[in-house]
């Protein structure tokens, strides 16, 4: 599979960012609580059957783009995005807490 036939988009009804596929089989999943200046991720889950394909990395690169555009600050419960944060600095503006 192509890292690039994935579409990661926000889910609101849901309160996750969702990967999906070209056919729009759910790949991957980011859980977050959203208030009007911040978004807490929660939970991270890639699906079994797409794992070791850079499905959670996109997920967590398009979630913080979305933030970083918002103008609002990141709290990262969930392991994947902390350890996330810690090899990409370039989003370490987004930390709630962190001076820009």
């Amino acid at each position: 599979m192509d890292n690039d036939d994935v579409t990661v988009a926000d889910a609101p009804e849901h309160h996750r960012y969702e990967a999906r596929d070209a056919s729009g089989a759910l790949m991957g999943i980011a859980t977050y609580r959203r208030t009007s200046d911040h978004i807490t991720f929660l939970h991270t889950e890639t699906m079994p059957e797409f794992q070791g394909r850079g499905v959670a990395g996109k997920v967590a690169r398009q979630s913080l783009d979305d933030a970083r555009a918002a103008g609002i600050k990141v709290r990262p419960a969930c392991p994947y995005y902390i350890q996330y944060f810690e090899k990409h600095p370039e989003y370490s503006d987004l930390l709630e807490g962190v001076a820009s």
